[in-house]
């Protein structure tokens, strides 16, 4: 059954936004501020996440995550685009990789470190590469972890907002690996986790991650379910003086689920989430830029971390 094309019911939605706000927020929190019965959000969460509508994964912060992190664009021959991709995916260094419509590129963004050189040497088949262009990201004005649909009330925002992050901290291994699980699934509790540690320690380790913002949570839901039919990217090339301007412009517009000042002949890209072509043609044709290319997903091979399978 494909479930992405079954529309959520607003309940399920208003769970959605709650998870949006925190990921690792318990049902009885959730239903408490919602006005939901505890029951109801665990079976909301538990059926969206088995039919993999929905996954809640830990993904770094920009403010220390995305340090000297690259925005990917690989051109590659026909009928080896999805090779490529999935050489992509498997990389931890990788957060986000999508295959392009016309089937011969592909977006991603990596983690610090990966250049061109080591896409060559570390994906399958790369003689198949015949053109990769590899953009610094210079600062991130908004990412998908803070994409928001909207649907629940100022008081509701604040109630489940987390309190903001104290100092920093230096992860050590156990921090490291408590971590590379909570990518997979940031709803993993103390108990889930003890493998790694006593679950005491554990307990502890989470508070003190969570507190210096070292858990940041991503709900990665398919946002077709959401009524959102295009994925799209939109490359423009800005003046220097108004880029920061236009991108904090962007980063508020409720379609945005992503902006990022690059460098390159385009030196700022917004993915967007639209209901129809139409929706896209009106939000492309609302900015002032000199120049904007816009492409369509043709499928999100890999999300925050998270392998997937979403095609739009």
């Amino acid at each position: 059954m494909d479930y992405a094309m079954q529309l959520l019911t607003e309940n399920e939605q208003r769970v959605v936004s709650a998870l949006q706000l925190d990921g690792r927020a318990g049902p009885g929190r959730i239903a408490e501020v919602l006005d939901l019965s505890p029951r109801t959000v665990t079976r909301v969460i538990a059926r969206l996440t088995a039919d993999g509508r929905l996954a809640v994964v830990n993904v770094p912060n920009p403010a220390h995550g995305l340090r000297g992190a690259m925005l990917l664009r690989v051109k590659v021959l026909r009928g080896r685009t999805p090779v490529i991709a999935e050489g992509l995916a498997k990389r931890d260094d990788v957060l986000f990789v999508d295959i392009l419509a016309g089937g011969e590129e592909i977006s991603a963004v990596a983690l610090g470190g990966l250049d061109g050189r080591l896409v060559h040497d570390a994906l399958p088949s790369t003689s198949a590469v015949t053109e990769l262009r590899a953009h610094s990201i210079l600062h991130v004005f908004s990412d998908a972890t803070q994409w928001r649909t909207g649907l629940l009330t100022a008081e509701e925002v604040a109630a489940l907002t987390p309190a903001p992050p104290g100092e920093d901290l230096t992860l050590d291994e156990l921090d490291r690996r408590l971590l590379a699980r909570l990518a997979v699934d940031a709803r993993l509790g103390p108990g889930e986790l003890a493998a790694e540690a006593p679950e005491s320690t554990v307990r502890r380790r989470l508070d003190r991650l969570t507190a210096a913002g070292r858990i940041r949570t991503y709900a990665n839901i398919d946002v077709r379910a959401l009524g959102l039919a295009v994925d799209a990217n939109v490359w423009m090339t800005v003046p220097p003086g108004r880029l920061d301007e236009a991108g904090q412009v962007l980063a508020k517009h409720p379609a945005v689920h992503g902006t990022l000042a690059t460098t390159g002949v385009t030196n700022l890209m917004a993915a967007v989430w639209c209901r129809d072509t139409s929706d896209l043609y009106a939000f492309v044709t609302s900015l002032d830029v000199p120049s904007a290319e816009v492409t369509v997903v043709a499928r999100a091979v890999k999300r925050g971390g998270r392998p997937g399978s979403q095609k739009i």
